[in-house]
């Protein structure tokens, strides 16, 4: 008799729980190089830096300059790229990126790339085949065990360690020559520099150099020789042919052209590095960021050090003014409490999130969703970004797309003193992702950030607020300065609504 369905699963249960990580002794330990000046990227900040300056930024609010300033870093690096990213996509963009760090190992740059385990399904022959190249190693963060090959056989593998495996690293960064770097929202892929068919994220990076390089480059370097952090070698080995040594690479084709300018008026970085002299907004900065221990759960003590309570403090530091630009919002009772002691202290907070329509986690929607009418009492000014009026406009010069989900992630306080990283304010960030970013004191890129968002806000967003009348949410557009009022969630069917509600009670907020 052929053993039934639900034998055979009880079966892989078991099998699951039996399989464990590989020893992971044979990884070597290495940090960044010092002396960032003696590289030609350090030597043009040097030749840039005002009187008293120590470290100098730029927003990369559009795709196409973040991902050519990505290029211009690997193709003048001297020494040494580190790549930390929690999703580098197998499409033309990360290819195009991989062939560029590819191509600096092979002329003695050492790369060093840590990727969060999440999405590497398949790719371990791959990866092996790019860190058996001589200067460039490739790590993964807290790994699955077993079922490599497929996301199915991963989650199945993992039953039994669910409590560690739904933790991820969230990082982004890029560091050439421990002297410029590039942290913000954005992860590798088509879809994070506006090229996706189908999907784009409207993200921001931001550019740094100077002093803050090398306290991004700690970061890096307690991810890379963390525990957690494993050599592709011990899930896949790739021993390279004679040919393989020294292949032929291909050059990323720019991103930018010539005839659209970066939305705050600036060129590509790259002819500035060239030229030898950097325009940036010099300013002081904190580097605020996860402990990687963050994965193996953290104490009550440990907790007051996250870049959550970093941000949380931040904004609760300001004295007029808080803007909040989060994809996935999800404010929790914590979240709604520190609004309450904002709004008690006469402090004007505004939120833009992602709307139902532009939501690419519908999920994380519903846990935003119960906390609207909250808000709107406290005072909250609430906005919702539209991809359905971004494209009837034709435009949405807010981080310049033109048909896109909201990615990036912002805090500004004051408009003086922003955060730009990779966190999310929503409990998944607060408590099991690591996450990573800048606290920059600027008025100057403060008020650039003002100038993207005001651009275009009231055509490609709904402004929410309860009805006079009836207590009821609204979401109000502006066409033509005149006010059109939806009385339900806009741009999505009301099946679709209908059968999200449904299932609502199945997503614990904890783990949205």
């Amino acid at each position: 008799m052929k053993p039934s369905f639900f034998a055979t699963l009880a079966l892989l249960l078991v099998l699951s729980g039996c399989v464990a990580l590989p020893a992971n002794d044979h990884r070597v330990a290495s940090v960044a190089f010092d002396k960032p000046q003696d590289t030609l990227l350090g030597q043009v900040v040097q030749a840039s830096l005002p009187p008293n300056a120590l470290s100098g930024f730029r927003l990369l609010p559009t795709g196409g300059y973040a991902f050519d300033t990505r290029v211009a870093l690997a193709r003048r690096a001297q020494r040494s790229l580190d790549l930390q990213y929690y999703l580098f996509h197998d499409d033309e963009a990360g290819r195009a990126l991989g062939h560029e760090v590819l191509a600096a190992a092979l002329r003695g740059v050492r790369v060093r790339i840590l990727l969060d385990d999440i999405a590497t399904e398949g790719r371990d022959e791959m990866l092996a085949r790019l860190s058996a190249h001589p200067n460039l190693e490739v790590r993964v963060f807290n790994p699955f065990a077993g079922g490599r090959n497929r996301l199915f056989t991963r989650a199945l593998a993992s039953i039994g360690d669910f409590g560690r495996v739904n933790h991820r690293m969230h990082n982004k960064l890029f560091v050439a020559d421990n002297a410029m770097a590039i942290t913000g929202g954005r992860n590798i892929g088509n879809e994070y520099f506006m090229q996706g068919m189908a999907n784009n994220f409207i993200d921001l990076d931001v550019f740094a150099a100077g002093a803050i390089v090398p306290q991004l480059s700690v970061v890096f370097d307690q991810f890379w020789n963390s525990d957690y952090a494993y050599p592709i070698s011990a899930f896949a080995r790739f021993r390279l042919s004679d040919d393989e040594q020294s292949p032929q690479t291909e050059k990323a084709h720019s991103l930018v052209a010539t005839e659209v300018p970066d939305p705050l008026g600036y060129g590509p970085l790259a002819d500035e590095i060239d030229r030898g002299k950097l325009a940036l907004a010099w300013a002081s900065a904190t580097v605020v960021a996860d402990s990687p221990d963050k994965v193996a759960g953290l104490t009550e003590q440990s907790s007051n050090d996250t870049v959550t309570s970093n941000v949380v403090r931040l904004m609760q530091s300001a004295q007029s003014e808080v803007t909040v630009i989060s994809p996935y919002f999800v404010p929790g009772k914590v979240g709604i409490a520190a609004m309450q002691r904002l709004a008690d202290r006469h402090i004007r907070m505004v939120v833009l999130t992602n709307s139902l329509a532009a939501n690419d986690a519908p999920l994380v929607h519903v846990g935003y969703a119960k906390y609207r009418r909250q808000m709107l009492a406290l005072g909250v000014h609430l906005y919702e970004l539209s991809p359905v009026r971004a494209r009837q406009r034709g435009h949405l010069d807010l981080f310049g797309s033109s048909h896109a989900s909201l990615h990036a992630k912002v805090v500004m306080v004051d408009r003086r003193r922003l955060f730009i990283g990779s966190l999310n304010l929503d409990a998944r960030s607060a408590r099991t992702n690591t996450e990573m970013g800048l606290v920059i004191d600027s008025p100057a890129l403060a008020g650039e950030l003002v100038t993207l968002m005001q651009a275009d806000h009231d055509e490609s967003s709904y402004r929410l607020r309860l009805s006079a009348k009836t207590g009821d949410l609204e979401w109000v557009a502006v066409d033509d300065g005149v006010e059109v009022i939806y009385t339900s969630e806009p741009d999505v069917g009301a099946l679709f609504a209908f059968g999200l509600w449904l299932i609502a009670p199945l997503a614990p907020e904890d783990l949205l």
